[in-house]
């Protein structure tokens, strides 16, 4: 892929939306989907806008799909689905995902969303192939974020008559502003904030802090339960610290 420009790179945006555009909103059901949801749906006429959301059954939170669906406006919501669940990929890999081979990612997210939007682009011609693919990521979240181009050209997408771009549409948003953005458009984020947790990603993540992985075991002691599990059985630690789950909470199983 190759980077384009500065945030946004309007002309660019702006010419594609008037070009009739498919704009994809892989919406992950956390604060900055929801947050880039807000910004999508002021700028792109809501015909132009689907959202899609990769669901993981066992390692998603409750309630998830039921608040996307209430917060994207009644956009049309996709449900990406992979053939494996989150643990049938642990056990048949025999290790948990990590940050250098985040097969979650590309297995059970990128492939199924992927396949979902060619599929919808060729049930619905009047988007002549060409798509704008919308996700959530700052440039405050990491070193590895703020390095990322804020629209590319998707080579690998753009074959079979298509034309794919990608945008990070709220690149450059802080987490106060997007915080501010949900409550001034009268809405709340997903209830594990409020419930102590800093980010909505899996239940528990190999990216996730001590402090969330507490939250979580608290929380979700059921999933905490059968997590520590899978750790025990295969050996292998979920954190990236090499300790175990109950090390790090502190709570048994």
């Amino acid at each position: 892929m190759s980077g384009l420009g500065r945030p946004g790179d309007p002309v660019i945006i702006q010419s594609l939306i008037a070009r009739g555009a498919l704009f994809i909103v892989n919406h992950s059901g956390g604060k900055d989907s929801q947050a880039m949801t807000l910004k999508l749906v002021e700028l792109v006429p809501r015909r132009q806008l689907l959202v899609i959301h990769a669901d993981l059954p066992g390692v998603d939170w409750e309630g998830l799909l039921d608040h996307i669906d209430a917060t994207v406006f009644g956009l049309p919501v996709l449900v990406a689905r992979a053939g494996k669940t989150f643990l049938e990929m642990v056990e048949r890999r025999g290790m948990f995902p990590s940050p250098a081979n985040r097969q979650c990612t590309s297995d059970l997210k990128r492939g199924p969303i992927t396949k979902v939007i060619r599929s919808y682009l060729k049930a619905h011609p009047e988007f002549r192939g060409l798509v704008v693919s919308c996700m959530g990521m700052r440039a405050e979240e990491s070193a590895g974020r703020a390095g990322l181009a804020v629209l590319t050209s998707n080579a690998r997408g753009s074959v079979a008559g298509r034309e794919w771009w990608d945008w990070l549409p709220i690149h450059d948003w802080s987490e106060v502003q997007v915080f501010a953005a949900i409550k001034a458009a009268g809405q709340e984020p997903l209830w594990v904030y409020r419930a102590g947790m800093s980010r909505a990603s899996c239940r528990f993540c190999i990216m996730a802090s001590d402090a969330d992985h507490r939250v979580a075991a608290r929380i979700a002691p059921r999933a905490y339960r059968i997590m520590v599990e899978t750790e025990r059985q295969l050996n292998f630690t979920l954190s990236m610290s090499r300790r175990p789950l109950t090390e790090i909470t502190g709570i048994a199983a």
